[in-house]
């Protein structure tokens, strides 16, 4: 990793994100190319941990590299999410983070949904160097039906961030994919409990994806 990226923070190119407009329609979200450093993209990349199964997983069930870890302690740091406040006019403090990753994708993921209403601000950061398929790009929909009405399009990666305010009618999905499509989702929660309940439920999910696979 470039010696300039000397704290948690610095991974993150928040300057990039302030400067980003806040697209209001069809629901509030922002899309941030590089959003993680060119310069600390490589060292995430290469620490993100090795996941062979499709779903999420937290990330206490998987086995990430400092420079991964890196990343992610960013998120509890003030600056970001003071700027994660600022951006969607929203006051996040004591509202828990909640962070899944995601290593391969299988057809029946993308269907469109708008996310739990226990989630406050969902954000993923993308983390293929490269992406040419014209499936797996994440669409922000006009509504519940139609994965062609989008606002916005999303190609996962390298680094890139989308981040929006879950609502009744934050509805996304993207086309079919079937491959390697590495990403992290970190949520603000609406409390500790939910958090709790939530891993637990992702940790569940991952021993039985483990022994399947075993199996």
């Amino acid at each position: 990793m470039d010696s300039d990226v000397t704290d948690d923070a610095a991974i993150l190119d928040l300057d990039a994100f302030a400067a980003a407009p806040l697209a209001r329609t069809p629901y509030d979200h922002i899309v941030v190319p590089r959003f993680v450093r060119a310069e600390a993209f490589d060292a995430v990349l290469a620490d993100f941990p090795a996941i062979a199964e499709p779903g999420s997983f937290p990330v206490g069930e998987t086995r990430p590299g400092p420079a991964f870890r890196r990343l992610l302690d960013a998120f509890a740091q003030p600056p970001v999410r003071s700027a994660f406040e600022d951006k969607f006019g929203i006051d996040l403090t004591g509202r828990p983070l909640m962070t899944t990753v995601r290593g391969m994708c299988q057809a029946k993921d993308g269907r469109i949904h708008t996310d739990s209403t226990t989630k406050l601000i969902t954000v993923l950061i993308y983390m293929e160097p490269t992406w040419e398929a014209a499936g797996g790009r994440l669409r922000i929909l006009r509504d519940a039906e139609n994965l062609e009405d989008y606002a916005d399009e999303v190609t996962p990666g390298p680094g890139t961030l989308l981040a929006f305010r879950r609502g009744a009618a934050s509805f996304h999905g993207h086309a079919p994919f079937v491959g390697r499509r590495r990403s992290v989702q970190i949520n603000w929660v609406t409390s500790a409990g939910v958090r709790r309940r939530e891993q637990a439920r992702h940790w569940v999910s991952a021993r039985l994806k483990k022994l399947v696979a075993a199996g």
